[in-house]
């Protein structure tokens, strides 16, 4: 059975959760509202999901679960909003995507009837290959984390976490596509480098990385244990790798989910 979604907030991310839902048949665009300050945005967000748009007011009277979805600096006025418009009987279920804002924040915020349920979706939800977390606040239900879990996990896996651990999530998996497609662009440069087209280079990069993390994630074997299946003695691959380590790889990779997980705490006022 489709739920009634609702959102506050339509930019990319809210855009590539919906349109993946839908495409997982978890929601009908029929059931589907959403509000932006931005009517371009609402206008593109119509557009790429055929969903309907309306005015907060709107969205608060039809939905059953709402993703919050405004930028995380953004959050407070949101809330105001929320609190501006009269409510009458039992509240929504709020999913949060802000990074770094907490769900007491969030709670602290809205009308008691109100239910808050802390996400970190990523933007491969579009095409089926999410990776989410999610962590329940205060007054939140086991049917309520049915229903994240339903949503969520409809484009792609998602994970229930404690909230102590949301920011992690955030540097591994929120942020991660970023330096994924760093690194497909990086490997491919270093293809048309020694000589493949860019076309031929970015295809061949893509699918390296498809089929290795399709390996991690079919085998079940340790990201080392593969690798080392590919490092031959005194071979090309273990030239490659002694280059990389040398210059870093590893050491920066770390280094880029401690400065998100830095960002998020102090989005999140910490």
């Amino acid at each position: 059975m489709a739920m009634k979604l609702g959102l506050i907030g339509c930019g990319k991310m809210a855009t590539a959760l919906v349109k993946g839902a839908i495409q997982a048949g978890v929601v009908n665009p029929s059931e589907v509202v959403a509000t932006s300050r931005s009517q371009a945005s609402r206008d593109a967000f119509a557009a790429e999901t055929g969903a309907k748009t309306s005015d907060l007011a709107g969205v608060l009277a039809t939905s059953e679960v709402i993703l919050l979805c405004p930028k995380p600096q953004d959050i407070p006025a949101a809330l105001e909003q929320i609190r501006s418009v009269p409510q009458s009987g039992e509240g929504a279920l709020i999913i949060s995507i802000a990074a770094g804002v907490t769900a007491k924040t969030m709670e602290d915020g809205l009308p008691d009837q109100f239910r808050v349920i802390r996400s970190v979706p990523n933007t491969p939800s579009l095409v089926g290959c999410g990776a989410a977390a999610y962590c329940l606040g205060a007054d939140a239900t086991e049917d309520d984390a049915a229903l994240a879990q339903r949503l969520l996990g409809a484009v792609g896996v998602a994970l229930r976490v404690p909230e102590k651990l949301i920011n992690a999530v955030t540097g591994v998996s929120g942020s991660g596509p970023a330096y994924v497609y760093l690194l497909i662009e990086a490997l491919a440069d270093g293809g048309v480098k020694a000589g493949l087209s860019r076309a031929d280079a970015i295809q061949l990069s893509a699918q390296t990385f498809l089929g290795a993390a399709t390996m991690v994630l079919e085998t079940g074997e340790h990201p080392a244990v593969l690798k080392d299946k590919v490092a031959s003695p005194a071979g090309t691959t273990i030239a490659a790798l002694a280059s990389l380590e040398k210059n870093g790889a590893r050491s920066a990779m770390i280094q880029a989910v401690e400065a998100v997980v830095q960002r998020a705490n102090e989005l999140g006022g910490k």
